[in-house]
Formats: structure tokens, C-alpha cells, sequence
């Protein structure tokens, strides 16, 4: 029996492939909103991220998550994902 095929995305921060599992689905829904996806199967386009903040501030500062979706991304939604990520590194340390 051979062995399942992980599979590997691309974080839109630091461009390294990585195991879907290890990465942050953001996803664009079909009524525009952009929202956070922990399941991995949200309807919609999805981009990947590192659940790291430096990851995150360079995905914003090249606006890569703009390019991906193709549409304006408020603050709000960056203040979302970093919320989050701080969650996550919190729930890390513990």
C-alpha cells in the first residue's frame, strides 16, 4: 500500500510550499466576504498563510492577499487574522 499524498500549498507570506495542515486557510466566499476557514472546506477561493505574524505582515505589505482574491481586503479583516494568529501561537505556548 503506498503511502498518501500530502497535500502541499503555498504560503502567500514567506512562498514556501508547505502541508496544507500547517497553513491558515483565508478564504474569498461567492458573496465577497473574506473570512478565516479552520475546517479547510469553506465554498469559495481559498489562499494560504503561516500561522506566523511576520508571514502575515508580508503577505499585507506585498498586498499578495489582494492579488489572490483579486479585491480591496479592509483592516478589519487583517486585524481578524491577526487576532487569530495570536490565538493560535497562545494556544502553542501552553
Amino acid at each position: 500500500m503506498t503511502p498518501k499524498k500530502v497535500p502541499m500549498r503555498m504560503c502567500l507570506g514567506c512562498g514556501e510550499m508547505k502541508p496544507k495542515r500547517e497553513l491558515i486557510r483565508v478564504v474569498r466566499q461567492p458573496d465577497e466576504s473574506i473570512c478565516l476557514d479552520a475546517t479547510g472546506k469553506k465554498a469559495g477561493r481559498g489562499a494560504y498563510i503561516c500561522p506566523q505574524m511576520q508571514c502575515l505582515e508580508q503577505a499585507q505589505k506585498a498586498r499578495r492577499l489582494e492579488k489572490a482574491f483579486s479585491c480591496r481586503i479592509s483592516e478589519e479583516v487583517y486585524a481578524a487574522l491577526r487576532s487569530s494568529m495570536q490565538e493560535a501561537e497562545g494556544a502553542n505556548d501552553a
